[in-house]
């Protein structure tokens, strides 16, 4: 692919563009757009497979910025290429409302396969994409029936590669031989501070071989002929591939080469000398025909193969039907869920989930996930689901190892990919290491499952480093998360039907080390409201509320027995889902929590702070601001001052304080 002059002309268009919505908008990041247009041109142009008319198209080829602050880029490239923007939408680039902000997001701007922006998850979403890809094309391909066959495209910057989550990406994608995820590095020596040199040194070809990558570099990032064979070698490959490209930050501008062309317009100046650099002479926002024709006529071959793919997948329908209808459901089939624990059986709910996990492997088989090297202490291993690899790629066991926040950012990969369900596991307290892939799969509306078990102090023996305290209430804060901590295995199980069908939410499923009763009226328990009276006072107002999760249900039920003896006649509430009971009715809330009730307790080996909401200026909570300590689970939970006698000493100090 030798450089024509409109293949020239074409990839300064994309230069321009990016710059031309920079300067109207007098922010973003110039630099990327313009010393990477050649390698994204070349890719878009000779290689990617893909059709604008059916972005969603499940066999495309996937192309993630993660340099996600040289969204101006992937904006020209997308207009260019007909998916539906308009010169008025990018005029509006970085404008509220626009579908061109900032930063490219998932499900805002038709043709964005992945929100990027936060460096090093686009990434670790690519080898997510990689890894479904493979798993699915084992579980739907059949003999002359290629369903799924396509490839993963990353271009990452230095940057992208300086984060820690990089190195746990790169680790799983050369652990699984993800040999359709190719990485396309923007080596241009250039962060935002200054030269790369200030802050790292990596030689990045040793870096990526000895974790089992193909390496290739290209010298002269203008060199589309280059780019286009290392791309054709990357595609032969045993093994994922990354084609270090070095290139020149803000190439033909007066401070190329510099960190000044990084993050910032370029100015009404040296747009001027960039134009007499590249002789550019069409307006801000203007393009010819003949620069519009060079782009769509590669669209002609690419709609070519589109159709023959939907002319095979027509027949695959027919001859796969169940197979067919697998592919396209969202959802997870959990009616043939089964629950058999009597009142008063203990169980640990990280072992009522493993038990909801089985049966939903062997009803659902695009369901698989993994654990973070804790898959025996999780209880997250299936059985007979074998181990995802490159020589079993149909396993549904992922093994991340001790790589949180690489498994996170993987996961939404997986979902982003379409085609299954996936979770993974740690323990609470490690979910610190993944929280920004935890936002991430909420801020794109992902439903992934992700479980924490270890869910408290009582944790025990392994001390106040394992002894989550704010890490709920952490993840309680994410917008669009629903966060369920069961009280015992029935609400387990209604948590895991709640989960199986939920299409647009993450899910963060947090379970106990230790065995917990069954309780008495947590059969059919209604999850879906988030909060519910679990045992009612035997008046139609009660004296006071006691409200809890997980483990802490069981001692607001031994504390109703203890306050009924008194003549204290209360209300347990279980609240599994806080976020879910605050979407309920106004009329549902204050028949669980009545407003003529203040005095109200809530109960949770947390931190306590999101529970004044609902216990009011006149109430109390139990909750726990401290780390814990080392010690036997039980003993230290007694330590803290969580039992049913606090809460009854609790309960009366404020009926007596009332009183006066």
């Amino acid at each position: 692919m030798a450089t024509k002059n409109a293949d020239q002309t074409a990839i300064n268009a994309l230069r321009f563009l990016s710059v031309d919505m920079i300067e109207k908008a007098q922010s973003g990041h110039p630099g990327l757009p313009i010393d990477a247009a050649p390698m994204v041109y070349t890719l878009w142009k000779e290689i990617l497979t893909f059709n604008p008319e059916d972005p969603h198209w499940i066999n495309r080829d996937r192309f993630i910025l993660s340099a996600g602050h040289g969204s101006a880029l992937l904006y020209s490239l997308l207009y260019f290429n007909d998916f539906g923007l308009t010169l008025e939408d990018l005029k509006n680039f970085r404008q509220i409302g626009s579908k061109t902000p900032g930063h490219p997001e998932f499900g805002v701007t038709s043709g964005v396969d992945a929100t990027t922006g936060p460096l090093g998850q686009g990434l670790g979403m690519g080898v997510g994409m990689a890894m479904a890809e493979m798993h699915l094309s084992s579980l739907y391909n059949r003999p002359h029936f290629p369903i799924i066959d396509h490839y993963t495209y990353v271009l990452v910057g230095d940057g992208d590669l300086m984060e820690g989550v990089s190195q746990e990406a790169i680790n799983v994608a050369g652990d699984k031989k993800l040999s359709k995820l190719i990485v396309l590095y923007d080596s241009n020596d250039i962060s935002l501070d200054g030269k790369l040199s200030l802050s790292t040194n990596e030689n990045e070809q040793k870096r990526f071989t000895a974790s089992g990558w193909d390496y290739q570099r290209v010298e002269d990032g203008n060199d589309v002929d280059a780019i286009l064979k290392a791309i054709q070698h990357a595609k032969t490959t045993s093994s994922p591939s990354l084609i270090e490209v070095k290139t020149v930050i803000g190439y033909g501008t007066p401070d190329a080469g510099t960190n000044k062309v990084h993050g910032s317009a370029l100015g009404e100046k040296n747009v001027s000398l960039m134009r007499q650099h590249y002789d550019w002479s069409f307006p801000p926002f203007v393009f010819s025909d003949e620069i519009h024709k060079t782009f769509r006529s590669a669209l002609v071959s690419k709609k070519k193969k589109y159709d023959v793919w939907q002319t095979m997948y027509k027949v695959y329908q027919t001859k796969f039907p169940e197979l067919y209808k697998l592919l396209n459901t969202n959802t997870l089939d959990s009616s043939k869920l089964k629950v058999n624990y009597a009142t008063g059986d203990k169980v640990a709910t990280r072992v009522a989930s493993s038990e909801m996990i089985q049966q939903m492997a062997d009803s659902n088989l695009n369901f698989w996930g993994g654990s973070a090297d804790l898959s025996s202490s999780n209880k997250t291993y299936i059985e007979n689901g074998g181990t995802f690899s490159k020589a079993t790629p149909d396993g549904k066991n992922i093994y991340y190892g001790v790589r949180e926040f690489g498994m996170g950012a993987a996961m939404n990969g997986i979902q982003l990919h379409g085609g299954s369900r996936t979770f993974g596991s740690t323990f609470l307290i490690f979910s610190d290491y993944m929280k920004a892939a935890v936002r991430l799969s909420a801020l794109q509306k992902m439903p992934n499952i992700f479980i924490f078990s270890h869910d408290s102090i009582a944790v025990g023996e392994d001390g106040p480093t394992h002894e989550p305290v704010e890490q709920v209430e952490a993840l309680r804060s994410i917008p669009n998360v629903n966060v369920f901590r069961p009280a015992d295995a029935n609400e387990v199980f209604e948590t895991w039907k709640y989960m199986a069908n939920e299409t647009q939410t993450t899910s963060v499923l947090v379970t106990s080390r230790q065995k917990l009763p069954v309780l008495d009226g947590t059969r059919n328990a209604p999850i879906d409201k988030g909060g519910y009276v679990l045992s009612p006072s035997s008046n139609s107002l009660p004296d006071g509320i006691l409200i809890a999760t997980g483990s802490e249900v069981q001692l607001a039920i031994k504390a109703q027995k203890a306050l009924k003896e008194d003549h204290f006649d209360v209300t347990v509430v279980s609240m599994p889902c806080i976020e879910l009971f605050k979407q309920q009715s106004e009329k549902y809330q204050n028949s669980v929590l009545p407003v003529e009730v203040d005095l109200r307790i809530a109960i949770e080996m947390l931190d306590p702070t999101v529970w004044y909401q609902f216990t009011g200026l006149k109430g109390a909570v139990i909750g726990n601001d401290h780390f814990g300590e080392s010690g036997k689970g039980e003993a230290v939970v007694k330590k803290y001052g969580f039992s049913a006698d606090t809460i009854v000493r609790k309960f009366k100090a404020i009926w007596k304080s009332s009183e006066k």
